[in-house]
């Protein structure tokens, strides 16, 4: 395993990083409310970023979600990579790629999805490889639903549809802990199109994603393809656990500058043992959040499975995460429990991505069941 970016991620970083500071400052986000930024999305965008990650890769969307995570932008970064970008590359048929990607890149299209499928959206498509469908249900809450164009849909069946934002039956706005432009969705016999239809048979056998640009290792034996409802959801999983471990970096060093400043009869915070362990245990907790994300990344641009991978850097993201953006709360003192202070955003996005993973107890027995499951199939197998 070797997670040193390639000079294109490590230059993609930096440039997220330097659009982030400039346009993610804490005036902005305050006057920005629950809405997500504009301006700060056409810059990423005319910058080239968002079309970047094709290229780039999963690892590569970690490392600029990561950036935005440090000043919790208000943009439809992770969702529209996620679910559009990535999702269509992998799983999109010839024309639905020619057809979205473009408008992916430059913006115009915005995706979010509608994910884990809990079985509250029915298809009716007549046969199992039609490219067309009508989807029914609703999905109570929708992440970045409110800015989105296009919204990736798993049926009660885990088949993936996207669907135009503008044909649903009903959008309603929902607030969340986070400012994430979230909104119910309702479907009543909806249009929709079946991702990658045109060259996949649904089932057991399904479409390779394409490969890495970058050369990468091979596996020693050609692992199974992942159905792209586990796929998407494994990489929706990853990149978000990136965007948390950003969140907590940030929170973290906004405590350790509060505590080298602040004194306390006479001494400055950062001098007293307690704050120093503090610290410490976040930081670590901050480094396994990142490292277990930068693995399952990495394994699936190689190439290998990384299900377990993708749970593992979720949990991580879900317990450690909640536990790192307290600390930043706490290190604040008094200042910590003003709602207007920059450090309770990154309280209020660490909390709402460790309820948008699952929980870490949820999280948790999901990957203890995968990985029963993955060791009777070796005993069989054997």
């Amino acid at each position: 395993m070797d997670f040193t970016p390639t000079e294109e991620q490590a230059a993609a970083r930096d440039l997220a990083a330097r659009i982030f500071g400039d346009l993610a400052t804490p005036e902005r986000l305050t006057a920005a409310g629950t809405d997500s930024d504009p301006e700060l999305w056409k810059a990423l965008c005319a910058a080239g970023l968002v079309g970047a990650v094709e290229e780039l890769g999963l690892l590569g969307l970690v490392l600029l979600l990561e950036e935005q995570g440090r000043t919790t932008a208000q943009v439809p970064f992770a969702s529209t990579c996620v679910y559009g970008l990535l999702a269509v590359t992998a799983h999109g048929s010839p024309e639905q790629r020619e057809r979205l990607l473009p408008g992916i890149g430059d913006g115009s299209v915005v995706v979010c999805g509608a994910f884990p499928g809990q079985g509250g959206v029915r298809a009716r498509g007549g046969e199992q490889a039609s490219a067309r469908g009508e989807l029914t249900g609703t999905v109570p809450v929708v992440p970045w639903l409110r800015d989105a164009t296009h919204v990736l849909v798993a049926d009660d069946r885990r088949e993936l549809w996207l669907t135009p934002v503008a044909e649903a039956a009903r959008v309603e706005a929902v607030e969340l802990t986070a400012p994430w432009s979230a909104g119910r969705l309702t479907l009543d016999r909806t249009p929709a199109e079946r991702l990658g239809a045109a060259d996949v048979r649904l089932g057991a056998e399904l479409q390779q994603p394409p490969a890495h640009p970058h050369p990468l290792p091979q596996p020693h034996s050609n692992p199974p393809t992942p159905a792209p409802y586990t796929d998407v959801l494994a990489t929706a999983r990853t990149a978000f656990a990136g965007l948390q471990a950003g969140v907590c970096a940030g929170s973290l060093a906004r405590a350790v500058a509060h505590v080298n400043a602040r004194e306390q009869f006479g001494r400055l915070l950062a001098t007293r043992q307690a704050v120093q362990l503090r610290a410490a245990d976040a930081h670590m907790d901050i480094e396994a959040i990142r490292v277990t994300a930068y693995e399952a990344a990495w394994r699936r641009d190689a190439g290998l499975p990384y299900a377990t991978h993708a749970l593992t850097a979720a949990w991580w993201a879900s317990e450690a995460g909640q536990r790192v953006v307290h600390t930043g709360q706490h290190l604040h003192g008094g200042a910590g429990a003003d709602l207007d202070h920059p450090v309770h955003r990154h309280f209020l996005w660490g909390r709402q991505l460790d309820a948008y993973l699952g929980g870490g107890g949820e999280v948790l027995q999901e990957l203890g069941e995968l990985i029963v499951n993955e060791e009777e199939k070796e005993v069989g197998q054997g």
